[in-house]
């Protein structure tokens, strides 16, 4: 059976560049991997500070992700999960503004317009401890 020229070509091509994306996809996901890696240690590895702060913003971000997977017949089927992230945006006796991850499970105890100290490890707030009479 002749394939023509079309068919051949197009075949060829297939087998040169889908190696070539699955080593790029890969190259990414270590990248991700490891940069990742280095923020969380860069924050565990921070000094924590205590500060006075005033929280102005509360923020969540969900963060979805389809995977496929082959199950025992050889049928490919979605998988789903997400991630949800909590943010939480100070504002210093400065001025300054800053948002920081929650680690500790702090959004569900703080209202915009708590004062208080905060504690701060890198880009994670840690602690917060409001200050009598802040507005609640």
């Amino acid at each position: 059976m002749n394939m023509g020229p079309s068919m051949g070509g197009g075949f060829n091509i297939m087998f040169t560049i889908v190696p070539i994306l699955v080593v790029i996809g890969f190259v990414v996901v270590i990248i991700g991997i490891i940069f990742n890696g280095a923020r969380y240690v860069k924050n565990a590895s921070s000094p924590k500070q205590s500060t006075f702060a005033r929280v102005i913003a509360k923020r969540i971000d969900v963060r979805n992700h389809t995977s496929h997977h082959n199950h025992a017949n050889g049928a490919m089927h979605p998988v789903h999960s997400s991630r949800t992230y909590y943010y939480i945006t100070l504002q210093f006796d400065n001025g300054e503004r800053k948002e920081y991850l929650d680690v500790k499970s702090l959004y569900g105890l703080l209202a915009e317009g708590d004062e208080g100290y905060a504690q701060i490890q890198g880009d994670w707030i840690v602690a917060f401890e409001r200050r009598m009479g802040s507005p609640r």
